[in-house]
């Protein structure tokens, strides 16, 4: 009788858990959008917020690891909820990834200075790749919520346009001229553009493991 009882309760914890997840991606989407616009108006305070903020996310982690863990141990999942629960955890520590990086982009901001030497074309495909990502985290956390796996699938041909993206930013620092201070804050973007990268890249790891819990087999997707 008691194990009658216990599932209703884990199916509830799971369910928990799965929400906080999924809320992960939440801040991690508003951290991008922080520190896109800090990056765009040379926000350095706005910057140092995403810096501190990253606390939420890494707070979030240990709270879904740590009950993930307990699941594991009290409750012994198998099948669907043993794939849920597995998932569970590469999507948290993808997001925790995904606020790291955020980071990474807003300690980069001061470095540049209050009135750096902007190349609009530059920072131009910096901000689209930004915006790009966003848009992949936003999808993977829909098709994760719904098990939509066609639209996991998606992930990877936005992937490919964060990617373009990248190499034309890496492409445009090369060529921005022999100026000190130019190529310095062209340097410091291609670095920031290689963080967003790794955003799009975490933002598909969330989509393999949608498939992962549909299908029971994990397909890594292609990578560039």
């Amino acid at each position: 009788m008691e194990r009658v009882t216990a599932r209703p309760q884990f199916h509830d914890q799971l369910v928990l858990l799965e929400e906080q997840a999924l809320g992960a991606l939440d801040i991690v989407v508003e951290q991008i959008d922080r520190v896109m616009e800090a990056l765009e108006n040379q926000d350095v305070e706005l910057a140092t917020f995403v810096i501190a903020d990253d606390d939420r996310i890494d707070g979030r982690y240990l709270e879904v690891h740590q009950g993930i863990l307990s699941l594991l141990a009290l409750q012994a999942p198998v099948a669907t909820d043993l794939r849920l629960v597995a998932a569970l955890l590469h999507l948290i520590k993808h997001a925790e990834r995904m606020g790291d990086q955020c980071v990474n982009i807003a300690k980069l901001i001061p470095i540049v200075g209050s009135e750096p030497p902007v190349v609009p074309e530059l920072l131009d495909r910096v901000l689209r790749m930004g915006t790009a990502a966003r848009s992949e985290v936003v999808e993977a956390r829909v098709a994760f919520k719904s098990r939509d796996v066609d639209l996991a699938n998606d992930l990877f041909r936005q992937d490919r346009e964060v990617n373009r993206l990248n190499k034309e930013v890496f492409r445009l620092a090369v060529a921005v001229g022999d100026e000190v201070d130019r190529r310095e804050w062209a340097m410091t973007l291609t670095l920031m553009a290689r963080a967003i990268e790794r955003i799009g890249d975490n933002a598909v790891g969330v989509g393999e493991q949608v498939v992962f819990v549909e299908t029971g087999l994990f397909k890594e997707f292609p990578s560039e």
